[in-house]
């Protein structure tokens, strides 16, 4: 007996949205030259390179990726980055994971990276559960949904078709 997915985000849909959410970014970061594009990793990632190679086709920002793994069971673990603090200190970051759900591994995520002076940050998600433990919120998110706790979304965006779907 198969399980049928219920769809929350199709293919295209996801395309559109990660094209609307550069277009912000873009128009948040219109003055500056340099951007650090933070995602966290697996998901997060993904989404960050979707982001990056659709903002490099709309502004000449320079974009830079930056891998952020988190321990998501156990956000307090050490948290590491692809860039050293050195490379971000002074600049705007954008802070990207998949879903938005109780908002711990954004929190951590902000947290680490407030070890040195920034020029900006926001957070970007594809989906905002409005689960949130903690007081932190997405600036740039695809969709929102109000979803019960035993719910859970997944996001596939490393393979084609893309999809996100709730269990």
């Amino acid at each position: 007996m198969s399980e049928e997915k219920n769809i929350i985000l199709n293919h295209q849909e996801i395309q559109h949205k990660i094209k609307r959410i550069a277009y912000q970014i873009y128009e948040t970061n219109i003055n500056e030259k340099n951007l650090i594009i933070a995602g966290v990793d697996k998901n997060g990632f993904l989404l960050a390179k979707k982001l990056k190679s659709s903002l490099d086709k709309i502004s000449d920002i320079k974009s830079t990726l930056c891998n952020v793994k988190i321990d998501k069971s156990s956000p307090l673990n050490s948290i590491s980055t692809s860039l050293k603090p050195e490379e971000y200190k002074n600049k705007s970051i954008v802070l990207v994971d998949d879903v938005l759900n109780s908002g711990s591994t954004l929190i951590y995520g902000v947290r680490h990276f407030l070890d040195v002076p920034l020029k900006q940050f926001k957070t970007a998600v594809l989906v905002n559960r409005n689960h949130k433990k903690f007081p932190v919120k997405a600036d740039f998110k695809g969709i929102s949904l109000s979803t019960s706790l035993k719910e859970h979304i997944n996001v596939n965006l490393s393979k084609q078709p893309y999809e996100a779907y709730l269990d």
